[in-house]
């Protein structure tokens, strides 16, 4: 399977199944946009009911966490966005972040893509390197429900002077030979967001606690937690039920909430 055919509105809503057909209201496709989630928030489709999804060939400014850049070049690789209102108060949000990189993984992992794993709080990685990466922006609509924007994106068929910009080591799904075609991926991206949030908004992340078990990366390794009041190391114990970050530090257990911090493995 080619990853670089284009992508098609037609093509992508014919490979959703019904549950997820009925759910989505909408779905954009675009050539060129600044970023998936913000065309999303700052179109009508933000207040609107129901899902909306954006997709484009191709991103000017798109966005990862702690404000950095996502290298974005045309043509290659899937840049996704999912906006819809969700029953889910503001203080579960942290645990819907990373309860998406579960349902990335599982959209992967359900065309036949192996060796995924996830890196707290969001990053998806394919035999130890960075495939993708997920954004959540939010915003409380009621006491009781919150505004959510899913952006996902995911290395399909990356070229190698664009990959030159990643500050990590990184790989694609064309260099494992198992690419799928793009449309099929975000069929199956969209399909497994939208019941990941249904399923979050009904059970919260206990739901996703052991398939992240499955998935960590980085359980029982030494790491060093960065934020914005410095750095630290210790050992990474996987998640809580409300997926929290365990992190052994000093012969103390601390709980980390998925805000603006970054993990990486040491050594």
């Amino acid at each position: 399977m080619s990853g670089t055919a284009p992508l098609d509105e037609e093509r992508i809503l014919d490979g959703l199944p019904a549950a997820a057909r009925d759910a989505l209201t909408s779905l954009t496709v675009l050539a060129l946009v600044d970023s998936t989630n913000r065309f999303l928030m700052q179109g009508e489709a933000f207040c609107a009911p129901g899902a909306h999804a954006c997709v484009a060939e191709a991103q000017t400014a798109g966005r990862g966490r702690r404000g950095r850049g996502w290298v974005s070049p045309v043509g290659g690789n899937l840049y996704l966005s999912l906006a819809c209102e969700l029953g889910v108060e503001a203080h579960a949000l942290p645990g819907l972040s990373v309860a998406m990189g579960v349902a990335a993984a599982r959209a992967l992992e359900s065309l036949e893509v192996h060796g995924i794993a996830l890196k707290w709080p969001n990053d998806v990685l394919l035999d130890g390197r960075k495939l993708g990466g997920i954004l959540l922006e939010t915003w409380r609509a009621t006491r009781a429900t919150s505004r959510v924007v899913t952006g996902v994106g995911i290395n399909v068929h990356m070229p190698r002077d664009a990959g030159a910009a990643i500050d990590q080591p990184w790989t694609d799904l064309h260099s494992t030979g198992t690419a799928p075609d793009r449309n099929q991926l975000a069929s199956r991206m969209i399909a497994e967001l939208i019941a990941a949030q249904a399923r979050f908004a009904e059970s919260g992340f206990e739901a996703f606690h052991h398939d992240w078990q499955r998935l960590d990366a980085l359980r029982d390794r030494e790491v060093e937690l960065i934020a914005a009041d410095g750095r630290r190391a210790g050992i990474a114990r996987g998640v809580d039920s409300s997926g929290a970050l365990l992190l052994d530090v000093g012969g103390r257990r601390e709980r980390i909430l998925s805000g603006d911090v970054s993990l990486r493995a040491v050594g």
